[in-house]
């Protein structure tokens, strides 16, 4: 029997190959894939644990939509806005823990892969669902950024209504209890009273008012449809009692969120002054277009952190004193979830939302301060 084949022949294997997904290729040449990409939702732990409305998580919701026909980014918008409206998260939007002087102030950003477009907001205060908001400057202005009073008239303008105070009696109970721990009659030189508010802050986490994934706040979510549609969105209230006017990772495009419509999209939750620092969502996304795998590029990024830290008052016993994860998947609908230290994200795919442990850089729970 000849081992050559006639164009009849190769035509009906290359046809079987393409049905069972599988590449096809020239001698030579580079594999082409030929299936479609997985549809999938990923984001932080609070994307399924938060069930505000009784019935579906952030990380399901956004699944639904998306694979209904919904426009991915605003799917996910509709997913984080459980989280953003839910009284009991205090590190996202209505009832996230104020700045120190008990003022609720809320970041976001948003990106959209196949439009090449983003919008954020920072330091916004009076309004519930700051991503929303980020959506509106995303498609209504030639802007990225808007800031303080400048994002809060911005969203009056578009319709959305100001509340004067965002606080719950649980996040203004918390912050009257950091103020009481702080001991703010005593004045402290700069670098001692920073400590000391920090130590306050860090002290609620260890006796149990705070949980400690709350302390720093987030929720990063991403997703990919079955076209390779891929967007995110970040939400937060930042760093639990803050300066006012402090802005972290989340609302930059590049450190709390970066999408690549051709590659892949990658955010972030933890110590936003680590991330920004290193710009690590862009970091993440440059690393996967390079043909890294999402837990290897993810995981890159956290060994530059780890690098990048040399503060005596931010290592304990040779190690980063603080907790960054990482959120990531590419344009197949590959995923993954790395962290500093031991923790968990949420994933929803075609058999439904789940929390999975994510891979750690460093083994064991995070130090406490």
């Amino acid at each position: 029997m000849s081992s050559r084949l006639n164009r009849r022949d190769f035509v009906r294997s290359g046809a079987a190959a393409a049905g069972l997904g599988l590449a096809t290729r020239a001698e030579g040449a580079p594999a082409i894939l030929q299936s479609r990409p997985r549809p999938v939702v990923i984001a932080s732990s609070n994307g399924q644990t938060r069930l505000h409305d009784g019935n579906e998580s952030c990380v399901a919701r956004a699944f639904r939509l998306m694979t209904g026909g919904t426009d991915v980014l605003e799917a996910l918008v509709a997913g984080v806005n459980i989280v953003e409206l839910d009284p009991k998260d205090t590190s996202v939007g209505y009832g996230g823990l104020p700045n120190a002087e008990g003022v609720v102030q809320l970041d976001s950003c948003c990106m959209h892969g196949p439009k090449k477009r983003a919008g954020g907001v920072a330091a916004l205060e009076g309004v519930r669902t700051p991503s929303k908001v980020a959506y509106a400057v995303m498609q209504n202005t030639d802007h990225h950024l808007l800031v303080g009073a400048g994002a809060q008239k911005f969203a009056r303008q578009m319709g959305f209504e100001i509340e004067d105070d965002l606080n719950t009696d649980t996040s203004r109970r918390l912050w009257l209890e950091w103020k009481r721990r702080l001991d703010p009659e005593h004045f402290l030189d700069p670098e001692k009273r920073a400590q000391a508010g920090f130590d306050a802050g860090w002290s609620m986490v260890r006796d149990g008012l705070i949980d400690r994934d709350h302390y720093f706040g987030t929720i990063n979510c991403d997703g990919v449809n079955a076209k390779g549609e891929i967007c995110g969105v970040t939400t937060t209230s930042g760093l639990a009692w803050k300066i006012p006017g402090r802005v972290g990772d989340s609302p930059i495009l590049g450190a709390g969120l970066y999408v690549d419509g051709e590659i892949g999209a990658a955010g972030s939750t933890g110590r936003g002054e680590a991330n920004l620092y290193g710009l690590c969502s862009f970091l993440i996304v440059e690393q996967m277009r390079a043909g890294k795998s999402p837990k290897d590029a993810g995981m890159e990024a956290l060994r530059r952190v780890r690098a990048n830290t040399i503060e005596k008052r931010l290592i304990h016993e040779g190690k980063p004193k603080f907790g960054l994860n990482f959120y990531i998947l590419n344009k197949n609908g590959e995923f993954a979830g790395v962290s500093m230290y031991e923790s968990s994200y949420a994933v929803c795919t075609e058999n439904g939302p789940e929390i999975r442990k994510t891979e750690s850089l460093i083994e064991g729970k995070e130090p406490n301060w």
